[in-house]
């Protein structure tokens, strides 16, 4: 089944063609007519900038710090969003080829054919994607890497004609410069396509050179408009200035006598800067730099512990786990890991933020994910610059973290999540940080925030509900005692003790916060996702949010987040509350696919695609428009519990390995067997159209089989644990 998004509004999508009006409707038409060589392009500024679909099929870059592009593939076929010049900042929507006799048809690969994609070297973040066309006329196959020493995304193509006719080839490029499509310029000079705005520009270029190029306007004036009209490039404007720009050229390959190009997409802060770079790269070759791109990542793999045994089932998932993490950290701000190089559903339509926004944002609480994750597989230096990061942006002089920031740690978002100041605590402990200044300019303020705020939280983890949450809560208790511990080291015992009395209370106390004994879920006590008067027996009513009930009885909601109190050492596993809540939540949440069981993450959540598989989109109240499906990180954590309980947890490692993609890349969620699940493309345990790569689905698949390695949660801190759950490890 095919899947058109809202963000699929490009001109290969085969939307029907926006025509301007009146008089400048005249003058379009004349100047298309003509198709001057070299005047400017008419119908500025062309169809509204939207970004494409989440679920990547591949995420590359050099692990060299010089090379500052990073790339994403579309699981259509095509080259997506690229960034440049930070991982904040995406400045290309798509880059694609067009295929036509010149007679009867021009057809774009991303409607024509059909798609592989291909990981050409387990250990090195190289893409392939393979092209063939359904009618059996041509193949195209395209690999991607960037230049280890410059801001250049090299492409090697070949170009096959299968019946033996030769075609006409066609690039299509989309840039959408400094996170913004709608202002971008570009020129043609010689057999170069520039674009540029006022903060940066790109060079497409390539070996042989273009034949022809032209600048247009999307759906009025570009490429693609005109050669769906008689399968030719008849326009060859020179230029288009501030709109939606939308350049093309032909390539000197026909498919029989001439298969092979090299594209080289060069960026800088000038055009001149990004002509120079893309030529530099494209002089030396697609050879050389693809070795310099593979050597990069070998060696950081090299540099790491071993892969653990339980991972060797699913050691390419491991490596790209490690490599998706590394790929995931900006190159000018050392330590800004974002969640993920994708803008899911409205997201990427300019419709909640613009620019595009939440997914390439740092969040505390995923950059803990990915800390922890990175220090279990042997990066302590990632998890160091990881904390440092969030030091940085560490609020002044309250001590709390924002909500999320920019890569340069500009908070972006303005609400408060007090998880998300426990857990650098806890992070700062894991990596021993216990020297003076580190203890008095960042863990004491934030731990006496924490005091000063909790237990309460504005928003717990899932960023829409405020309250007595049990996983927010574990996180406050184990931040405090990191914190008394630290505290302790630097001769502060008056707050050590304060820590740990207001830690020992919220820990006593979070079972008659947060556990009802009436609810209608169950004849005996469970945990609920929160409460919001710290009552859970009283029937109190919230709305839940994305299309779900607008007064859904708090006993009603459930969530497997209460899990963090045994994973952070705050109860033990056999607790009598955790152990009863299990099946609730299995009964409510857990979900059995053909790839293994994975878990919503409470009930009426409405954050995912609508039963027709369309995007998710802000609902009103008691709708239910649009279905929350279930997460691969529950199978982790739920894998790292039953370890604490001697239970084997290789089945739910091999579940997150099953859910992902041929590219290896691990999604935020998978089709949850309610509808559309079930028909063509919509396979229960398989990706949805969500943030894919979601770095920290790959951060808790390398945790979880560095955890199945040693025996327990190797993120437990032991300073909790030995406090009260009555396990107490070196």
């Amino acid at each position: 089944m095919s899947f058109i998004t809202a963000a699929d509004n490009h001109p290969s999508a085969g939307r029907a063609i926006l025509r301007p009006h009146g008089w400048l409707a005249l003058l379009t038409s004349l100047l298309l007519l003509s198709g001057c060589a070299g005047s400017p392009a008419p119908g500025r500024p062309g169809s509204l900038a939207t970004w494409t679909p989440a679920n990547k099929v591949g995420f590359g870059t050099a692990h060299e710090e010089a090379s500052r592009v990073w790339y994403t593939l579309g699981a259509t076929g095509e080259l997506t969003e690229v960034y440049y010049p930070t991982l904040g900042t995406p400045s290309v929507r798509d880059l694609r080829f067009v295929v036509s006799d010149g007679r009867t048809f021009a057809e774009s690969e991303q409607d024509a054919t059909e798609h592989r994609v291909e990981l050409v070297d387990p250990r090195s973040l190289t893409y392939r994607q393979v092209n063939t066309a359904r009618s059996g006329r041509y193949r195209l196959t395209k690999t991607y890497v960037t230049d280890p020493r410059g801001n250049v995304l090299l492409i090697d193509v070949r170009f096959e004609s299968l019946s033996g006719e030769p075609y006409a080839l066609y690039v299509v490029y989309d840039p959408s410069l400094s996170n913004d499509g709608m202002d971008d310029s570009g020129t043609s000079h010689d057999d170069v396509l520039l674009a540029s705005d006022a903060k940066a520009a790109s060079a497409l270029l390539a070996r042989p050179g273009f034949t022809r190029t032209s600048n247009g306007f999307l759906d009025v004036s570009d490429g693609w408009t005109d050669l769906r009209e008689d399968y030719k490039l008849d326009w060859s404007f020179g230029s288009a200035s501030e709109g939606n720009v939308v350049q093309t050229a032909r390539v000197a390959v026909d498919g029989r006598s001439r298969q092979q190009v090299t594209l080289a997409l060069g960026f800088g802060p000038t055009a001149r800067k990004a002509h120079q770079t893309a030529r530099d790269s494209l002089a030396t070759g697609f050879l050389e730099i693809s070795q310099r791109y593979a050597a990069g990542w070998h060696a950081y793999l090299d540099s790491l512990s071993p892969a653990p045994a339980s991972a060797q089932e699913w050691r390419t998932t491991y490596d790209v786990s490690v490599m998706v993490m590394a790929a995931s950290e900006d190159k000018t701000y050392r330590g800004a890991y974002i969640a993920s190089p994708s803008m899911p559903w409205v997201w990427g339509t300019r419709k909640l933020e613009n620019p595009s926004g939440p997914y390439h944002l740092v969040w505390s609480r995923d950059l803990y994910q990915i800390a922890t994750a990175l220090l279990a597989a042997g990066d302590r230096a990632g998890a160091e610059r990881s904390l440092d990061h969030l030091f940085q942006v560490q609020q002044k002089p309250d001590g709390s973290f924002p909500q999320n920031a920019e890569v340069d740690g500009t908070p972006r978002w303005t609400s408060l999540q007090l998880d998300e100041v426990a857990l650098p605590i806890v992070l700062a402990w894991q990596l021993g940080r216990a020297d003076a200044q580190t203890y008095t300019e960042h863990i004491r303020k934030a731990a006496d925030f924490l005091v000063a705020h909790g237990p309460i939280t504005p928003q717990e983890r899932w960023e829409n509900q405020g309250g007595y949450s049990p996983g927010t809560i574990a996180a406050e208790v184990a931040g405090l005692i990191c914190a008394a511990d630290l505290a302790r080291r630097n001769g502060d015992t008056a707050s050590a003790e304060r820590y740990e009395a207001t830690a020992d209370a919220w820990q006593r106390q979070v079972e008659g916060w947060t556990v009802t004994t009436n609810g209608p879920l169950a004849p005996h006590p469970y945990y609920l996702r929160l409460t919001k008067d710290g009552n859970p027996n009283a029937g109190t009513t919230y709305s839940v949010g994305d299309g779900g009930p607008s007064a859904a009885d708090q006993r009603r909601v459930v969530d497997p987040s209460f899990l963090e109190l045994v994973r952070l050492g705050v109860k033990p596993a056999d607790d009598p509350a955790i152990v009863r809540t299990l099946p609730v939540v299995d009964a409510q949440l857990r979900v059995e696919t053909p790839n293994g069981p994975f878990w919503r993450r409470y009930d009426f959540d409405g954050y995912g695609e609508t039963r027709e598989g369309a995007p998710w989109d802000i609902s009103e109240p008691d709708t239910g428009l649009t279905l929350g499906r279930a997460w691969p990180i529950f199978a982790g954590e739920r894998g790292e519990y039953a370890l604490l309980v001697g239970q084997p947890a290789d089945g739910f490692l091999a579940a997150m390995a099953r859910s992902g993609n041929d590219g290896y890349m691990l999604p935020e969620q998978v089709w949850d067997g309610r509808p559309p699940s079930g028909q063509p493309g919509f396979v229960p345990g398989e990706g949805t159209f969500s943030a894919t790569p979601l770095v920290w689905s790959h951060a808790q698949f390398v945790r979880l089989a560095w955890s199945i390695q040693v025996g327990y949660p190797v993120e437990q801190p032991s300073v909790v644990a030995c406090r009260y759950a009555r396990v107490c490890r070196k």
